[in-house]
């Protein structure tokens, strides 16, 4: 009969030691999950991030060699996107340009336009001028619906009420460098609608969603400012100098 075997001293404390360290590393995984931590998919207890709705942890442990702010798939504290991704969805890029907008231009400026009249192009009582404007800038930009339009004598006091917009539904204009658009401008011939008339100095035009005006001078001759049929029309923007 062969004799038992007795541990020696050595054997036994080694033993201890790793039944020790088991119990002190599922205590640490078990201290996470039961303290309200967020969950991974998994079921374990996902690393503190500091990222919103999260509050931050005053001690955080991890798994060797990483990082308890870098675990893969969970929010960065730092921008609160997706660790190792790019700005979310939607969100402006740091250098988009000061909120230029892309292949299109943002709108046009006063500053970046020169205004002017094209010729009468009259038809059935009614006197029709192109008001143009042109994009004398260096980059593309955009104008999108009506003029600012009004009929200013040469101390540039206003004649006659303002205009009146046609119901037509606007689109947006894109004009290069050295391209144009143009609004029509009509009235009525006043020698048929027999409204009182001025002959204006000067045509002023203020270009979509600004507020310094361009000044044009008028060689279109007398305008209708006053009395019945004295109302000066004005459409929206579209591509050209006219029709």
């Amino acid at each position: 009969m062969t004799p038992f075997r007795t541990f020696r001293p050595a054997h036994a404390a080694a033993l201890l030691a790793g039944a020790a360290a088991l119990g002190l590393l599922t205590g640490c995984g078990d201290g996470g999950a039961t303290a309200g931590g967020p969950q991974t998919l998994s079921g374990t207890a996902a690393p503190a991030t500091g990222s919103a709705g999260t509050a931050p942890a005053t001690s955080a442990t991890s798994a060797p060699g990483r990082p308890a702010d870098s675990a893969p798939g969970t929010p960065s504290a730092r921008t609160g996107t997706p660790a190792g991704r790019g700005p979310a969805a939607g969100t402006p890029s740091a250098s988009a340009g000061g909120g230029r907008a892309g292949a299109g231009g943002s709108r046009c400026h006063t500053s970046e336009l020169r205004a002017s009249v094209g010729r009468n192009d009259p038809g059935a009582g009614q006197e029709n001028f192109p008001v143009v404007l042109t994009n004398v800038s260096g980059r593309t930009c955009t104008v999108y619906g009506y003029p600012g339009a009004a009929f200013v004598d040469a101390a540039g006091r206003r004649l006659g009420p303002d205009p009146v917009r046609s119901p037509a539904r606007p689109t947006r204009v894109t004009l290069p460098p050295g391209r144009s658009a143009w609004a029509g401008l009509s009235f009525s011939n006043p020698q048929i609608s027999g409204a009182r008339t001025a002959v204006p100095a000067a045509l002023v035009v203020t270009p979509p969603d600004e507020r310094d005006p361009l000044k044009v001078v008028w060689k279109g001759g007398e305008v209708p400012v006053g009395g019945n049929a004295s109302s000066v029309r004005l459409t929206p923007f579209s591509p050209g100098t006219g029709p």
